[in-house]
Parts: C-alpha cells; sequence; structure tokens
C-alpha cells in the first residue's frame, strides 16, 4: 500500500459523520512521505520543534506548537509517543513512530478523541509494522 493511501483511507476516513481537516505522514527528517491535499505549508523549523518535544517532552509548551504558520496551545499527550495541540473549536494530534510523524488536524464538528482515536490507530500499526 502506498503512504498515499494511508493517508487517504485510514486518516481522511469518515467516523461518526466526520472527517479530519488535513493529514499527512511526515518523516523524522520533514520529508513529505503522503498528505491530504489541504494539509497546510510548515516549515523544517516546526517539524525540528516537535521532534525535538518528542525527545525532551515539555519543551513546547512554553511556545505552543506550530505547523503551518498556525500556533496550538499544547494539551496533555503522552511524552515521547503523542502531542496534541489545540486552537479554539479544532486542533492536532501528532503520534510519532520509528520512522515517521502521524499528522492529523481537526474542526468541529470532530471532537479531539475522534482525531485522537484516527492518528493513534494509525500509528501504533505502523509501529507494529516496524515504521
Amino acid at each position: 500500500m502506498s503512504w498515499q493511501a494511508y493517508v487517504d483511507d485510514h486518516l481522511m476516513c469518515e467516523i461518526e459523520g466526520n472527517h479530519l481537516s488535513a493529514a499527512a505522514i511526515i518523516g523524522h527528517d520533514g520529508s513529505v512521505w503522503a498528505q491530504s491535499a489541504n494539509f497546510p505549508q510548515f516549515k523544517p523549523e516546526e517539524i525540528n520543534a516537535i521532534m525535538n518535544d518528542f525527545n525532551e517532552p515539555g519543551s513546547l509548551a512554553p511556545t505552543g506548537l506550530h505547523l503551518g504558520g498556525t500556533k496550538y496551545m499544547v494539551i496533555q499527550g503522552e511524552p515521547g509517543a503523542v502531542i496534541r495541540g489545540k486552537k479554539g473549536p479544532g486542533g492536532v494530534t501528532v503520534k510519532k513512530t520509528s520512522m515517521a510523524l502521524i499528522i492529523g488536524i481537526y474542526d468541529e464538528p470532530m471532537t479531539p478523541g475522534q482525531c485522537n482515536m484516527i492518528v493513534e490507530r494509525l500509528g501504533d500499526y505502523l509501529l507494529d509494522q516496524g515504521y
């Protein structure tokens, strides 16, 4: 299966009538493996800051998580495994695997829990597959 199919079929899928706004699978080096058409154009330093927070949990809390120029307030995640951010009625979930970052961006009516479930389910599957 192509990486794009993982984004299209597993991240941008419908859950209880809702969809993520955007999603991507990005290598630890910031290279895009696959992304939805409307995933924001991010800066390499944004990915570096996210990777740094996985290595040093809490480092993003003072500044916020930035992705495509949008600032998200960092909320409770799983240190070293999942970073969650909130902005107004929407937010972002980032799951780290051995080789990639699985990123899902959502807006109402999707709930944070639905976004977490979609992103973390694929992340756990890819971890099991050695990615």
